[in-house]
This record gives C-alpha cells, structure tokens and sequence, in this order.
C-alpha cells in the first residue's frame, strides 16, 4: 500500500469531495489588460514579468498560445465588462508600447469570442494538469480565440476559464464539457452547472443571478441582468420582471485554497436567504442554498 504525501494532495479533489459549490467564485474585477507572454511564467507570473505599471483598477494577465507559439509583435487585449462589455486588441513591436498608459495605444476593436484558460502550474499544479489539456481542446476548434492565462484565482476549481466578451468564469472543466460550454456561450446559453460567476460583478450578483437561473431554468446569456447591488441585496431584471434576492454571507471552515499553499483559511459561505418577485409577491426559492466560493 503506497503512503499519501502532501505532493499528492490536490486542491481541486479535496473542493470536489467536499461537493463545494462554485457560485460566487468569479473574479470581481471589471477591467482587464491581457499581455502576451510565452514564458516561463513564475508563481508571481505578473510581477515578474518587468511590464510597464497601470492604472490602477485593472487587473493585469499574462497570456500565451497553447504550444508555446508567440509573434509577430505582442498582442494585447483589453477588456471592459459590464452592462454592455467591450473588448479590444491591439498589437505592440514589445510590451514597452504600454508605458504610455493605455489609453495612446492604438486600439482596434475585438468581436470574437476569447477563451482565456488558467495554466499557470508554478502558481498552483493544477491548473497546469487540468488546464492545459482544456486549452489543447479549445485551440483545435477555435485556434484563434483560446489563450493560456496566469491566474484567474479559484485554483480548486481547475480547469478553470475566463470568457469573453461575456465576462463568463467556468470551472471544473474537462477538454470534452470544456468544448461543448463554449460552443454554448457562443450560441447564446449559459452552461450553469459549469458557471462559477461573471467577472465585474460583487460575489452577491453572482450568487443572486446563477439562483435565479437555476430555480427559474432560464440559460439566455441575456434572460437575467444585475440591475442594482447594495450589500447583500441583489436587484435583478428577468426578462423584464424585477426579482429581489437577499444573500448572506458567512465564513466557512478553514480549508486548504491551493495544493502549493498548507495553510488553511476559512472560504466565505453565501447562502440566498430571500427572494421577492416582481417586488412585490414572495417567491419561494424552494428552500435555502449555501454557496462556497
């Protein structure tokens, strides 16, 4: 019988085992810079890199082809979500082109679809091991909207992806249900099971808008948007009908975040503890629901 060790702990097992929800997940940033980088990238993939500092405010990625292919140039995209998300991209002779501050870069705008994969093993080995098979899958069907990116958190989640211009975060993902999710977003649907969030959006919206849909059946990208946001109270538009959603929030039991990190820190646990339809009319939402992101 072979002993376990620490190297053969995985965080994303121990989440799965755990049956650790993902809602509320997603990063909550609005504004993005991705760089390409081919590497190799560091566990401090972004502040290693020497790039030129930002604006403060947005979140900055490294990106690569899968297979290591990099060039003519660097090309770099910006992403603002919201509302109504915007992507745009350009091409830089290097990555000095930036230290003018974005706004003196020469912008073109971006209409396809990016799916920005975490493949970062330095940062944690899963995302290595389960992200890049998901990035190999990808690229085969739409070589020029896949990237490998360096972080985009939630490591126990792995594989895990960003989409664009939806601003759409997956996780759990394997190459097969990886395909089919994106041909999803690209038709219009949103895959739930597989959804841990929208980037741009507090932890709460996220929570309040993957209930919704799951109690409602409703997987239009458009069927629900976040409206308003105060605290834990969530203002929401379904198809033209305004919902109400209350989420708590509360620390969960200390647990391990990443397979390279032994600490263990307690994760926050949102939990929908109201909802009122059409502002007016309780609503059932069919009993209480915790949410570990």
């Amino acid at each position: 019988m072979t002993a376990t060790t620490d190297r053969d702990f995985r965080c994303t097992g121990a989440s799965l085992l755990d049956v650790e929800p993902m809602a509320g997940s997603a990063p909550t940033e609005r504004d993005w810079l991705f760089v390409e980088h081919p590497g190799p990238w560091s566990a401090r993939a972004v502040a290693d890199s020497g790039l030129p500092e930002v604006p403060a405010g947005v979140r900055v990625q490294l990106v690569r082809r899968h297979g290591g292919t990099s060039g003519p140039g660097v090309r770099v995209f910006s992403a603002a979500l919201g509302p109504a998300p915007t992507v745009r991209t350009a091409v830089l002779e290097d990555a000095s082109g930036l230290r003018g501050g974005l706004e003196q870069v020469a912008w073109e705008p971006y209409a396809g679809p990016l799916w920005l994969v975490c493949t970062n093993g330095r940062r944690d080995v899963c995302c290595a091991e389960l992200g890049r098979p998901v990035t190999a899958a990808l690229a085969a069907r739409w070589p020029e909207a896949t990237w490998e990116t360096t972080h985009l958190g939630g490591h126990r989640f792995s594989g895990t992806l960003l989409a664009l211009p939806a601003g759409v975060v997956l996780g759990r993902l394997d190459p097969g249900c990886a395909v089919e999710a994106c041909a999803a977003l690209e038709a219009g649907r949103l895959p739930a099971d597989l959804v841990r969030g929208r980037s741009g959006l507090p932890r709460a919206a996220q929570v309040a808008e993957l209930h919704v849909r799951r109690e409602l059946g409703l997987d239009g990208l458009d069927d629900v948007r976040v409206v308003a946001v105060d605290g834990g109270e969530v203002r929401l538009d379904v198809r033209g009908t305004t919902h109400l959603v209350e989420v708590a929030e509360s620390p969960g039991a200390p647990r391990r975040q990443s397979c390279a990190d032994l600490t263990t820190k307690p994760a926050p646990v949102y939990e929908v503890v109201g909802w009122v339809h059409d502002r007016h009319t309780p609503f059932d939402p069919g009993g209480r629901h915790d949410h570990h992101p």
